[in-house]
C-alpha cells in the first residue's frame, strides 16, 4: 500500500469517525492536541486499524506516536512488516 493511500485512509476514517476538522489534518497535528484523539478514542482506532489495514495495534508501540506523520509511518511500517512476513512464509514454502 502506498504512503499516500495511507494517509487517505487515516485522514478519512479521522474526519469520519471522529469528527475531526479536514483543516486540521496535516502531517505535524499532534494527535491529542491539535485533533482531540483521547485515549478512548484510541480504542477505536485499534479496531479501525484491524479492519482498514489488517494488523492490530501493540498499545506499546504507540507510546513514541505523537503526530499525525508518526502514526502514517506506524501503520506503515507495520503493513511493510506484515508484506515481508508473508513473502518470507513463501519464500520457506517454495524450498
Amino acid at each position: 500500500m502506498e504512503r499516500k493511500e495511507i494517509e487517505r485512509k487515516v485522514s478519512e476514517f479521522l474526519i469520519s469517525e471522529f469528527e475531526v476538522d479536514e483543516s486540521l489534518i496535516r502531517p505535524e497535528a499532534r494527535l491529542h492536541e491539535d485533533l482531540g484523539i483521547d485515549s478512548l478514542d484510541v480504542v477505536d482506532i485499534v479496531v479501525l486499524v484491524d479492519q482498514i489495514f489488517g494488523f492490530r495495534i501493540v498499545p506499546e508501540e504507540l507510546i513514541p506516536v505523537v503526530t499525525l506523520n508518526d502514526f502514517c509511518d506506524y501503520v506503515e511500517r507495520k503493513i511493510n512488516q506484515k508484506k515481508e512476513n508473508v513473502n518470507s512464509i513463501n519464500d520457506a514454502k517454495a524450498e
